[in-house]
């Protein structure tokens, strides 16, 4: 596992110091957006390939706010439900944003969103061979991360609970295995639904954390941003600092060892 005091972390050739990824769906507007992105801290945007317009033409265009000068772009293959699919739209991400980073999705089931495996590890090795730094969503399978991390993904992003139901850690116990037995990034992705959610991610040894829906569904979007990079924040402070063990009975905090004098 990679060193939880180093104060940033790679994903291929990128260097990050920001824990924090946030998405690009679901807002009130691109300037909103753009302003959840300032205040969380993030560096990375993840745009939805599928569902963002790049043509000036057709109105205005997400990427003329959150620029790709400021931020580092991670697009998606969101929507996508064949290996096929996936490596056709990651393809065209490549030539329309000059990136050879992609967030890979292939999704098995529409009503939980949540991903088919073997399309994935699929997708993946042949866009590994094209050439990209593929960062892959996938369920919270350690054999699988420990597959895609073999075949040559940077970073592997499990999921916490469905897409966008904001149910929190679901299974800490799967999350803890996966962050022990890769070398790699694990990005926990899907499923945080406040700033507790990401501050226990945090604390399990997340390298980091990827949300939109938790942000973007807020009644007050940017002031839950602030909360969730705050959280993100303590959360890798408590999980560097070591807490202490859990006790079934009661320790007293000023304890008396037979040499204090009234």
């Amino acid at each position: 596992m990679s060193n939880p005091h180093e104060p940033s972390f790679n994903i291929g050739r990128f260097e990050f110091k920001s824990r924090l990824i946030i998405g690009t769906g679901k807002y009130e507007s691109f300037e909103q957006n753009l302003e959840c992105a300032e205040v969380s801290g993030a560096e990375m945007i993840t745009v939805a390939l599928r569902r963002v317009n790049f043509d000036a033409s057709k109105g205005p265009r997400l990427l003329d706010v959150i620029s790709p000068e400021r931020f580092t772009i991670l697009p998606n293959t969101a929507g996508c439900y064949t290996a096929d699919d996936a490596v056709t739209t990651a393809q065209m991400g490549r030539e329309l944003l000059d990136t050879e980073l992609v967030k890979l999705e292939v999704i098995g089931d529409e009503r939980t969103l949540f991903p088919d495996v073997p399309a994935t590890l699929e997708a993946a090795k042949r866009l590994i061979d094209d050439g990209f730094i593929v960062l892959p969503y996938i369920t919270d399978d350690p054999v699988a991360c420990q597959r895609l991390e073999a075949m040559g993904c940077p970073a592997v992003m499990p999921l916490a609970a469905p897409i966008g139901s904001g149910m929190g850690i679901r299974n800490p116990a799967n999350l803890r295995i996966i962050m022990e037995t890769v070398e790699v990034p694990v990005i926990v992705d899907a499923g945080v639904g406040t700033a507790s959610d990401a501050a226990f991610a945090m604390e399990l040894g997340a390298t980091a954390l990827l949300m939109n829906t938790a942000i973007a569904h807020a009644k007050d979007p940017v002031k839950m941003a602030g909360a969730m990079r705050q959280g993100v924040e303590a959360g890798r402070a408590a999980y560097e600092a070591g807490r202490m063990p859990k006790r079934l009975y009661a320790s007293a905090s000023s304890p008396l060892d037979g040499t204090a004098s009234f």
